[in-house]
C-alpha cells in the first residue's frame, strides 16, 4: 500500500467508526423520545399500510403536487438507495484501486443503474439546489419574504443536505470515468460502453495520467466520497433536529404509521379526545378528577405518533404556502409549528427522562447530568401555549421552543381555520389539525383560554342547541310559505322509515337568512323530482363542529350524543344535508359515537337527480339575465359562473365533481374557475369555528378569496355550503362597497342556481301545454 492509501485507510476507517457510533447514539436518543409520548396504536392492517407505503415512496403520489420537483426528488430520493453500494464499494478501492463488489461490480444491468441514477440524482439534486435559490426569501414577495414556502426554514440545514449529495454524486462519477480509465490502460475487457454507458467518455481523456496517476487519484476521490458521506452522519447525529436530512429515514415510519391504512389523508373526522389513552365517545361515562386532563397542555401529551410526525419534517413548507391564515398575514404557519414543536420536545426530553428514571437532575443533550433539581428547570415549567408577546411584523417571533415565555403563541393556535391544506399537502404524512385540535381541547377545556366570542357560542350550543342561540321553535321557520307540505318525523311520519331521505336542515339552513334560501330552494327541488323526504324539525340540534374544533370536546359529545339517539330513534339510514360541516360530521365523525349513516351532500343528490331527467334545468332568456336578483329567494343564474370549493366538502371528503357537473348542465352557463380550487382552494374563513371569532390579524381570509373570485369576471360566485355564503358574501360586500367589484354580481348556492333553472323550465312547460290546449 502506499503513503496515500494508508493515511486515507485509517481517516476513513476512524470517522466511519465515530460516524456509526454516534448514529446508533442518536437513533436510540430519538426512539426514546417518540417513547415518551402517550400510546396510541397505529398497527391495524399492516398489509394496507404496506401497500400504502410502498404507493407513496415509489409512485411518490403525495409529492406530485408539485410535478418538477416531484421527479426531481424522486431520482434524488432513488439514487440515494441505489448509490449506497458504490460507498461500500469505496472502502474496497481505498486499498485496492481496481476493487470492484463481488458478482454485481462488473454485471452490466447493476453498472447501468448506477451511471442512470448517478446522473438523474446528480441532475435532481442541482435543480433542487437551484430551485431553493429561485424561492428564497430574499427573492420573494411580502415582508422579509413570507410569501416563499422556504421562510422560516433553516438554511444551513437544507444547503448541507444539498451540497453533500451534489459532492457524493460528482465523487461517484468521477470515480466511474476513473474506474474506466484505469480499465483502459491495464487492458481490462471491461473498459467499453458497454461497462461504462455514461461515463466512458468521461474516462478517455484521463487515460492521459497513466496507471499510477490513475490509482492514486482513484483512493483520493473514494476517501473523499468516504469523508463526505461520513461528515453527514455525524452531522445529522449531532442534529437530531435536522429534519431536512432525517426526513429521508422518518418518513418511512410516519407514512406506514398515518391514520389511515388505505393512505387517506388525516382530514375528515377528527380524533376523538383521549383520556389515559382511551378515546372517549361517550361523556356520560367519561370517569375523571381533578386531576385528569384533557387534550395536550404539555409536549409529552402528544402520542408518540405525534412526537414522530414533529421530527419528519423535512421544512419544505408546501403546508404554509397552501395556509389562509399564513397567507393572510396571521402568525400561524403549520410548518413553523411542527418546527417549534421537534426543537422543544427535543430540548424537553432528557429533563423528561431523567425525571421518568427518578433521577434528581435531568441529563442533558451530553449525556451529562448538571447539578440541581430538574423541577426548576425553566424548560419544565415554560406553558406550550401562552403569550409570548411576539411582533406581529415578526411572525418567527410567536414560536420560542427553548423559552423562556410560552412555547407557541395563543394567536397561533387559534388563526387555524381547519381548513386541511397543511395536511393535503405534506409529503410526509403529518397530521396536523389532530395536533391543533388537541392543543385547543386543552386550552379549553382546562385552561378556559379560549377567545372569549367562543364563550357564547358554547353558551348558545348548551343552552339552546344552536349557534345563534335561537329558540328550537324556530327551526320550521323557514317551510313558511312553500307551495307544499314538509313532512315532520314524529308528527307527519312516524319514522325515516316512512320516506326515503331525512333532509337535514343545520342550524345556519333554519336559522341564518341567505342560508334559508338555499333550504328552501333543496326542498322544492326535491319535491320537483318526486324525492319523499322529511326532516326532523325541533328534534334537531347542532352537529357539534364547531365545538368540537374549538376544542370543546365535552359540548361536542353531548350534541352528537342526543343527535345520534334522535337518528337512531327515528330509524334513519340516509340523510341529505346542505351544509359541508354538518356533512363532514355526520358522515365522518358519528360513526365514532354510534351513528351509523349514508350521507350525502345536496349538491351530489341533486346532480343525480338532472343526470337521473327527474330535474330539468332551461336556459335563461337574454331579458331574464338582464333582470334583478330573484326576489323569491332562487337567484338568476347568470351569464358566467365560477366556483368555491366548501374545505369540509371538497378538501375534507374528495366532493369535488358533482358542484361543477351541476353548474355545467346549467344551459348558456360559462364556468370560470379559480387559480386556487379543487384540493388547493382557499378557505372561506369560517372553520375551525373562526365563524364566530373576530378577525383581528392581518387581511381578513374572506375578502382575499372573494378578491380571486372576482377577478374571474364571473357574475355569479357558487357555493355549496352556508358558512361559505356568509362569508363569501359578506367579503363581496367589502368589495362592492369599495369599488373594486361590480354590483351585479351576487354569491348563490348552487341550488338556488339550478332552482331557477328548473322553474323556468317548468314555467315553458306549462307555457307550452296551454298553447296546445288552445
Amino acid at each position: 500500500m502506499s503513503a496515500l492509501q494508508i493515511v486515507a485507510a485509517v481517516i476513513c476507517v476512524v470517522i466511519t467508526v465515530v460516524g456509526v457510533a454516534l448514529l446508533v447514539r442518536a437513533v436510540m436518543r430519538m426512539t426514546s423520545l417518540f417513547r415518551l409520548g402517550a400510546p396510541e396504536k397505529r398497527t391495524d392492517s399492516p398489509g394496507a399500510r404496506t401497500a400504502t407505503l410502498l404507493r407513496e415512496f415509489l409512485g411518490h403520489t403525495r409529492m406530485a403536487r408539485l410535478p418538477i420537483v416531484a421527479i426531481a426528488h424522486w431520482f434524488t430520493m432513488i439514487s440515494f438507495g441505489v448509490l449506497f453500494f458504490t460507498l461500500v464499494n469505496a472502502y474496497g478501492q481505498i486499498f485496492d484501486p481496481a476493487y470492484a463488489l463481488p458478482l454485481i461490480g462488473h454485471f452490466p444491468p447493476y453498472e447501468w443503474l448506477t451511471e442512470f441514477m448517478a446522473w438523474t440524482g446528480f441532475a435532481g439534486i442541482l435543480w433542487l439546489i437551484w430551485n431553493r435559490r429561485k424561492h428564497h426569501p430574499a427573492r420573494s414577495a411580502g415582508k422579509d419574504g413570507r410569501k416563499s414556502r422556504f421562510f422560516g426554514s433553516t438554511f444551513w440545514q437544507a444547503y448541507y443536505v444539498e451540497f453533500t449529495i451534489f459532492g457524493v454524486g460528482a465523487c461517484i462519477l468521477t470515480l466511474r470515468a476513473l474506474e474506466y480509465a484505469l480499465a483502459a490502460v491495464t487492458d481490462n475487457d471491461h473498459a467499453s460502453a458497454l461497462h461504462f454507458p455514461l461515463t466512458f467518455f468521461l474516462g478517455m481523456p484521463l487515460e492521459s495520467m497513466g496507471r499510477g496517476g490513475i490509482e492514486q487519484f482513484i483512493v483520493a476521490v473514494a476517501a473523499i466520497k468516504i469523508l463526505i458521506s461520513m461528515a453527514w452522519m455525524i452531522t445529522i447525529s449531532l442534529n437530531t433536529t435536522m429534519g431536512v436530512a432525517w426526513h429521508r429515514f422518518l418518513a418511512f415510519f410516519n407514512i406506514w404509521f398515518k391514520r389511515n391504512a388505505d393512505g387517506r389523508t388525516s382530514l375528515g373526522a377528527l380524533q376523538p379526545m383521549k383520556v389515559d389513552g382511551e378515546p372517549v365517545t361517550n361523556v356520560e361515562e367519561l370517569d375523571f378528577d381533578e386531576d385528569t386532563s384533557f387534550g395536550v397542555g404539555k409536549v409529552e401529551d402528544f402520542t408518540w405518533k405525534g412526537l414522530l410526525d414533529f421530527s419528519t419534517c423535512t421544512e419544505c413548507g408546501r403546508c404554509q404556502s397552501q395556509c389562509p391564515a399564513w397567507n393572510t398575514e396571521k402568525p400561524l404557519s403549520p410548518k413553523l409549528l411542527m418546527m417549534t414543536l421537534r426543537d422543544h420536545s427535543s430540548a424537553k426530553a432528557p429533563f423528561l427522562q431523567a425525571a421518568a428514571a427518578g433521577k434528581s437532575a435531568p441529563a442533558t443533550t451530553d449525556g451529562e447530568a448538571p447539578k440541581g433539581d430538574y423541577s426548576n428547570v425553566n424548560l419544565l415549567e415554560t406553558a406550550l401555549i401562552g403569550d409570548t408577546g411576539y411582533d406581529i411584523a415578526n411572525p418567527l417571533t410567536a414560536y420560542n421552543p427553548h423559552g423562556p415565555d410560552a412555547v407557541i403563541d395563543q394567536d397561533v393556535l387559534w388563526s387555524c381555520t381547519t381548513c386541511g391544506a397543511c395536511v393535503e399537502q405534506c409529503p410526509v404524512d403529518i397530521e396536523h389539525v389532530d395536533h391543533i385540535v388537541d392543543m385547543r381541547r386543552y386550552q379549553t377545556l382546562i385552561e378556559s383560554a379560549f377567545p372569549q366570542e367562543l364563550a357564547g357560542l358554547f353558551k348558545n350550543l348548551e343552552n339552546k342547541q344552536n349557534p345563534w342561540g335561537m329558540s328550537a321553535r324556530a327551526r320550521l321557520d323557514w317551510a313558511k310559505g312553500l307551495p307544499f307540505d314538509v313532512k315532520v318525523i314524529g308528527s307527519d311520519v312516524e319514522s325515516a322509515d316512512d320516506v326515503e331521505w331525512l333532509f337535514w336542515v343545520g342550524c345556519a339552513g333554519a336559522y341564518e337568512d341567505r342560508a334559508k334560501k338555499t333550504t328552501r330552494a333543496v326542498a322544492e327541488l326535491l319535491h320537483t323530482a318526486g324525492v319523499d323526504f322529511a326532516v326532523l324539525g325541533d328534534g334537531e340540534s347542532c352537529t357539534g363542529d364547531p365545538a368540537r374544533r374549538a376544542g370543546n370536546e365535552i359540548l361536542f359529545q353531548m350534541l352528537a350524543g342526543q343527535n345520534v339517539e334522535t337518528l337512531n330513534d327515528a330509524n334513519v339510514k340516509k340523510i341529505v344535508v346542505t351544509c359541508a360541516h354538518c356533512f363532514n360530521t355526520i358522515k365522518n365523525e358519528y360513526p365514532q359515537i354510534g351513528g351509523e349513516f349514508e350521507v350525502v351532500h345536496h349538491t351530489q343528490l341533486l346532480n343525480r337527480l338532472v343526470r337521473e331527467k327527474k330535474l330539468t334545468p332551461v336556459a335563461a332568456p337574454e331579458e331574464f339575465a338582464k333582470q334583478p336578483k330573484d326576489k323569491s329567494g332562487a337567484a338568476s343564474t347568470g351569464k358566467s359562473v365560477t366556483y368555491h370549493d366548501p374545505c369540509y366538502l371538497g378538501r375534507h371528503n374528495n366532493v369535488y365533481a358533482p358542484p361543477r357537473e351541476l353548474i355545467g348542465a346549467l344551459p348558456g352557463v360559462e364556468y370560470k374557475e379559480m387559480e386556487r380550487s379543487g384540493m388547493t382552494s382557499f378557505c372561506c374563513g369560517a372553520g375551525g369555528a373562526r365563524m364566530w371569532m373576530e378577525e383581528k390579524l392581518g387581511q381578513r381570509i374572506n375578502v382575499n378569496r372573494t378578491k380571486e373570485a372576482v377577478a374571474t369576471g364571473a357574475d355569479r360566485i357558487a357555493i355549496g355550503c352556508p358558512f361559505c355564503r356568509v362569508m363569501m358574501t359578506d367579503g363581496l360586500t367589502a368589495e362592492q362597497s369599495n369599488g373594486d367589484a361590480r354590483e351585479e354580481v351576487e354569491v348563490v348556492d348552487v341550488a338556488n342556481m339550478l332552482l331557477a333553472a328548473v322553474r323556468r323550465g317548468e314555467e315553458q312547460k306549462e307555457n307550452d301545454e296551454a298553447e296546445q290546449t288552445v
